[in-house]
């Protein structure tokens, strides 16, 4: 039986082969002049919604730029990484072995990333970064082929230390789940704070995706600090908000976070969430034009209202436009390519920004605050802020 089958798939390999042999030449013919451009996002789970709105925002960009890429037309391809750190190499090698893409676009869990990040630094593919925050994509494994348009996760609470100690809060407890984004998170935090005067009373944890806040919060309600500072994002996030005023703590002890912990969540938290405080590198009132401008187009074509993720997702689209561009679609001239990349200014909806050396976003980091279900922007807790880049050496 075992025989009969190896035999059976062998046959049909070489016949295979023989025939895409005959095609070959009419196929590299034919698609000679298309940009290949693989997409591995989250279509399905709990962030499904993420991988969505940051395809849209990628081919808003470029149809923007008339649809092509360096005057190439394109053939996109499509892997549901199903947020499945497991699959991760697997379907990056599907996409760049199979489809033989140009570019891949990938992706939103941090997990998933790390086998994404295996497959660009073994095959040499392009890999833009549309959202996973893992610091190493940008630090210890960073590489000349791969870039991010988003952030790290210690970026946003790397502005949040001198905000709250400009408000005079100088003993604060620090709270979140205990896996590598909460663990990233918690550095930019403990970073900036300290180094601003502020001294941590104690750090907080519970493992992911855990929800059962209660004890942590009578313990935070004994502590007495006079803020508490937090890394949470999605249906946790909205729990944790909601459980913080329930406990009595809302109103008594400012809370503050990472930008997550109120993006795409203030319906589900509901008032429980007015006057938190926190630090990102957008906001959906954002009052410029260019921001206007885009979360106008956004609606218009995807009748949904644009999020960060969208922003992200439009933002690579415009990196990868400007880069083709300055080759002329020649996306093998890599030297080339990653140089335009490099010194690109991208005019994003979040503020203008530039790439690092370790090719992640030198960007303005803001201070918003919850009234009424929406963020709104109360400054600029940061400058033209960069991730660190520890122990990137391109090569």
């Amino acid at each position: 039986m075992t025989t009969r089958r190896l035999i059976l798939t062998r046959s049909a390999a070489i016949v295979g082969a023989a025939s895409t042999g005959l095609l070959l030449p009419q196929i590299a013919r034919a698609q000679g002049n298309k940009v290949r451009v693989g997409l591995m996002l989250p279509y399905t789970g709990t962030f499904a919604q993420l991988g969505v709105a940051i395809e849209n925002g990628v081919r808003m960009a470029i149809d923007e730029k008339g649809g092509k890429l360096g005057g190439r037309e394109i053939e996109w391809f499509k892997v549901d990484d199903e947020s499945e750190p497991s699959k991760g190499v697997e379907n990056a090698t599907k996409l760049v072995q199979r489809d033989k893409v140009d570019v891949l676009i990938g992706t939103v869990h941090s997990g998933v990333q790390m086998g994404i990040q295996k497959v660009a630094r073994d095959s040499g593919v392009l890999n833009l970064i549309p959202n996973a925050g893992v610091h190493a994509a940008t630090r210890s494994l960073c590489a000349p082929n791969v870039f991010r348009t988003s952030f790290t996760n210690s970026q946003p609470t790397l502005a949040l230390g001198q905000a709250m100690i400009a408000k005079g809060h100088k003993k604060a407890v620090w709270i979140t789940w205990k896996y590598a984004a909460g663990d990233e998170a918690f550095e930019g935090f403990r970073d900036s704070y300290t180094k601003a005067g502020g001294t941590i009373v104690k750090e907080l944890g519970l493992p992911f995706p855990n929800v059962e806040f209660q004890a942590l919060l009578t313990e935070i309600a004994s502590l007495k600090p006079d803020a508490v500072a937090c890394f949470f994002a999605g249906g946790g996030a909205a729990k944790f908000i909601r459980d913080y005023a329930a406990a009595g703590l809302k109103g008594k002890i400012p809370l503050y976070g990472s930008g997550f912990l109120t993006e795409g969540v203030l319906d589900a938290a509901g008032p429980a969430a007015d006057g938190i405080i926190t630090t990102m590198h957008y906001s959906d009132s954002l009052d410029t034009p260019r921001n206007k401008q885009f979360r106008l187009a956004y609606a218009t074509t995807f009748r949904s209202q644009p999020d960060v993720y969208a922003v992200q997702g439009y933002d690579t689209g415009l990196l990868l436009a400007q880069g083709a561009a300055a080759v002329k679609g020649d996306l093998n001239n890599k030297q080339a390519l990653y140089k335009a990349m490099e010194s690109a200014v991208i005019d994003s909806p979040r503020g203008k920004w530039t790439m690092s050396k370790s090719h992640n976003p030198v960007q303005d980091i803001y201070l918003r605050v919850v009234e009424n279900k929406e963020n709104k922007v109360l400054g600029v807790a940061a400058k033209a802020l960069a991730d660190s880049g520890a122990g990137c050496k391109m090569g």
